[in-house]
C-alpha cells in the first residue's frame, strides 16, 4: 500500500509538472495582451474593455491553475522564522500535520462555498456587465473550483511525500530529480 501511494504521488507530481508548464504559456499570452493594451492606450489613445478584462481573466486563471505547480516546487510564500531552522524530518512532520489540520479543511471549504457562486453564474450564462466586455465570465468563476481541486490533488501528493520524509524513508531531494 505504501509503495502504491508513493507511486501515485510521483504520477501526480509528473502530471502537475506538465500541466503547470502548459499553464505557463498563458503568461506569455497575458504579457502580449498587456503589451498590446499599453501600445493601443498610450500610442493610439484607444482602449478596449475586452482587452482590460482579458488581462485580469488571464491573470486569475494563471494564478489559480498554477497554484498546484507552485506547491509542487515549494515556491509559495512562506514566513519561516522557526521552520527554516528545523531539520528535514521535523519540517516534514510539521507539513504533514498542517496539511491535515489546516490545508484540507480550508481548500474543501473554498470549493464547497464557491460551488453555489459558480453554479449560479453558469445558470445565467454570466458575462461582463460592461458593454464590450468578455461574455463568458462563468468560465472564469469555475476556475476557482478547478484550481482548488488541482491544488488539493497536489497537497495529497505532498502529504504522502512528507510522511515518507518524516519517517526517514527517503530524502526530499528525490522529488525534484524524479519529476524530470
Amino acid at each position: 500500500m505504501a509503495v502504491g501511494l508513493r507511486k501515485l504521488a510521483s504520477r501526480i507530481d509528473a502530471a502537475q509538472d506538465r500541466f503547470g508548464r502548459g499553464v505557463s504559456w498563458l503568461m506569455l499570452l497575458m504579457v502580449l495582451v498587456v503589451f498590446v493594451d499599453v501600445i493601443m492606450r498610450y500610442v493610439f489613445s484607444k482602449s478596449s474593455v475586452f482587452t482590460q478584462e482579458l488581462e485580469w481573466h488571464l491573470f486569475g486563471t494563471v494564478y489559480m491553475l498554477a497554484a498546484g505547480y507552485t506547491m509542487l516546487y515549494d515556491e509559495h510564500v512562506r514566513v519561516d522564522i522557526l521552520y527554516s531552522r528545523w531539520s528535514v524530518r521535523r519540517k516534514a512532520w510539521a507539513d504533514f500535520i498542517l496539511y491535515l489540520i489546516f490545508f484540507y479543511p480550508s481548500a474543501f471549504m473554498v470549493m464547497i462555498t464557491a460551488w453555489p457562486f459558480v453554479r449560479d453564474s453558469f445558470r445565467v450564462s454570466e458575462g461582463s456587465p460592461d458593454p464590450g466586455g468578455i461574455p463568458y465570465r462563468f468560465l472564469l468563476k469555475s476556475v476557482i473550483i478547478v484550481g482548488f481541486g488541482l491544488l488539493s490533488v497536489q497537497a495529497f501528493s505532498q502529504t504522502i511525500k512528507n510522511f515518507y520524509w518524516a519517517m526517514g524513508w527517503e530524502e526530499p531531494e528525490v522529488r525534484a530529480k524524479e519529476i524530470h
